[in-house]
Order: C-alpha cells, then structure tokens, then sequence
C-alpha cells in the first residue's frame, strides 16, 4: 500500500478540525439506519440463497422473507399475502398508479380519470403525467386548502362530476413537504361508495402515524424502508386483496406475480426490523420529536420574527417531525448553503428534486407566491435528533437569514 504523503495527512486532519459537527434536520429525505436493522441486515449480508430457490440456503432465505412480511403486515393492518415488496416509495407508487389504471381502463375503456391531489410527490404526480402523455388518461387535481388540505366535499365534487369515468384515486397520507395530514380514512371511504380503487402515498406517515391498510378501507399503500430507519432500496406496496393491478415489471413471477424480481433478503430483513422497533415506539417517539418541533419553531420564529410557517397547525393535523418555514426576501437554496456551511443540514423541499431551481409546487398549490414559495427550508426531525440541534439552528437561523437577504438584496 502506497504510503499518505505528510502534507495530505496535514490537509486532512486542518479540514477534520474547520468542518462543523453535522446537525441533522433533513430526516424527511432519509434517516439514519437504526442500529438493529443495520445489525439484521449485516448479519444477513454473510448469508448465501435467493428466496425462490428450492434448496436449503433458498429455503432459509424464504423463512426471512416471509417471518419480515408478516412483521410489516401486522404492524400496518394488513394480511401477509397484502405485503408485495418493491425497490422503494417510487417503484411502489408506480406500481399502484400505472397497475391499477391499466386493470381499470382494460375492464371499462371509460375509466380514464385519475384524480390525485396537486400536492402529491413527484413520484405520483409524474407517473400520473405520464399516464395522461402515453396512455390516455385524464388527469385530474384536486385542489387544497391553504394547509395542503384535500377536504372530503372537494374529493367527491371531483367523483361526482363524472363517477363512471374514474380509473383510480390517490391522495398522500402526509405531505412530505409541508407536513400536513390528510383525512385519508374519509377520502377513502369516499372512494369506496363509487368502487373507485384509492391509493396513498404514505411513506413519510409510516414512522410517525397509525397506518392501517385495514382500518382506512384503502385500496393500495405504499410504504418504504429508509424512511423509518431501514435501508435505502426496499420498500413495499400494501395491496388489498381483491386488486389486481397490471405489473410494471414483467420477469420471473415473484411477489404474486405483481412484481418480478429477485428479493433482497437482507433488506427485507432490515426493513421488517425498522419497522417492529419504529412502531413499537411510535407515541413516545412521536410525543417527543413534537416537542422538539414546537421548540425549533419557537427559536425560529425568535430569531426572524416574520418567518412564515407553512402546512397545518402543530398537532395532529401535521407530522410531529416536520416544520417548514418560508423566510421572506430569502432564496431558499442560497439559505440552505448558508447553514450548510455551519454545519447543519435542511431542505428546500423534497430531496428528489433538490438542486431543480424551480419553486416548491407544494407551496404554490397552497396559494403561496412564487417568491414565497423559493425562500422556503424544510427541517425535519427523526429517532436521533436531540435538543442540541434545535438549540443549533436557533442560534444560527437569524445570522444565516440576514446575509441571504444581503445577497438577494
């Protein structure tokens, strides 16, 4: 092994002591791996078999598989044989909108609508544009309310215009932007009095709400691991029996032949891992990440008085873990550079389209103004934020926000 000349060494260690200890407050993009499931998965990397193998190694390989499905299945109100594992959210959420469109649109060519609200993810709102684009769909928003609210009388003005022609619904659990919890049990019961399939996209729910496939009568969830403390890569749709949506991928059968391809074990076991110590702790958990979002709002709110809290009020109408502030007169990604350099790591939104200089649709959905919309940060709190990072962000919030606007001035 080549030997580290003395002046890199020198270079690393001068760097080692400028870069400020990270502050983790972007736990909505992804969260640290808790340490069971990152001890599960390393564990199950050193294991040998493919799941649908019929020897030994295989068939140990399958026990994992199956013990997790009925880990993630109890844990979200839903039967094993509702459990198809996916790549993650996005695949998911492809999966339900692509394959339940295409089941409905085969037995009833009128049911080209798809309704989905105008503060979906990316993941939902392109596929939906896509659908209209390549296979004929009628694309439908539904508005929200100045919260990121989709109210029930809104979702049935929409059905009711022409219920016969509704392919598929989907509406998010929980805004990953702004925080806001939908009344997703009364969207999808509306639902279900038209027989219209309804989805939700509830990846940034499953860690800190009750989610239940049974208790809310939906058709479809989609679920993923990195979200609650699981690895990136793994995910699940919660399919209800009875839906058979046409599969996107095509291959060797696997997951009800609703999604083909070869099962990653060792995520799957750590997905089912997060989710047993995630939801075990759910109310303790979510108690305390509230109190450190009333707290960080508080200190915010100290330091720039006129920062403008977006999405619902703090309580149940909003995810314990999420404030998001518009900073007037601020650039939003200038302002995440800012506090970057001090050491403290946020969003301007959603982490799949960080970096695309275009304001939030969130926001501008809610009747925020393209300037308000652009000076917005997202902080979001997880299982190992501590007061010591709200404490640090207050104490650099204000600082940070004046020389923004010095820049944009």
């Amino acid at each position: 092994m080549t030997a580290q000349r003395p002046e890199v060494r020198t270079a690393q260690r001068a760097e080692a002591r400028t870069l400020p200890a990270l502050v983790y407050l972007d736990h909505a993009a992804t969260t640290p791996m808790l340490p069971a499931a990152l001890a599960a998965m390393t564990e199950e990397l050193a294991q040998a078999g493919n799941a649908s193998s019929l020897h030994s190694a295989g068939r140990r390989a399958r026990r994992v598989v199956e013990e997790s499905r009925e880990i993630i299945a109890e844990a979200y109100g839903a039967r094993p044989s509702e459990v198809v594992f996916t790549s993650g959210g996005t695949e998911a959420d492809n999966l339900a909108l692509k394959g339940l469109y295409w089941a409905r649109v085969a037995a009833d060519p009128r049911q080209r609508r798809v309704l989905a609200s105008a503060t979906e993810h990316h993941a939902v709102l392109d596929c939906v544009r896509w659908l209209a684009e390549h296979e004929g769909a009628e694309a439908d928003c539904l508005e929200v309310g100045p919260a990121g609210d989709v109210s029930p009388a809104a979702l049935a003005d929409a059905i009711e215009t022409d219920p016969a022609s509704v392919g598929v619904i989907s509406v998010m659990w929980a805004n990953n932007e702004v925080g806001t919890v939908q009344p997703i049990a009364e969207l999808a019961a509306l639902a279900a009095e038209y027989q219209i399939p309804f989805h939700s996209d509830a990846v940034q729910a499953a860690g800190q709400l009750p989610v239940s496939l049974a208790t809310t009568g939906a058709t479809a969830l989609t679920i993923t691991a990195h979200k609650i403390g699981g690895p990136v890569g793994v995910g699940a749709l919660l399919l209800a029996k009875g839906a058979h949506p046409v599969p996107v991928l095509h291959g060797g059968g696997q997951e009800r032949d609703v999604r083909s391809g070869t099962l990653d074990v060792p995520a799957i076991r750590a997905f089912a891992v997060a989710v047993q110590v995630a939801t075990g702790r759910r109310e303790d958990e979510a108690k305390r990440q509230a109190a450190l979002r009333d707290d960080l709002i508080a200190q915010v709110k100290a330091a720039v008085p006129d920062a403008i809290l977006n999405g619902a009020a703090p309580g149940p109408g909003r995810l314990a873990g999420n404030a998001h502030f518009s900073f007037p007169g601020c650039e939003g990604d200038a302002l995440l550079m800012l506090l970057d350099a001090r050491g403290i790591a946020c969003s301007t939104g959603s982490a799949c389209t960080a970096g695309v200089a275009q304001p939030s649709h969130v926001l501008l959905a809610m009747g925020a103004d393209e300037a308000r919309a652009r000076g917005s940060l997202r902080f979001s709190l997880g299982h190992c934020s501590e007061q010591s990072d709200v404490d640090a962000l207050g104490a650099a919030i204000g600082e940070a926000v004046e020389r923004a606007r010095r820049a944009a001035r």
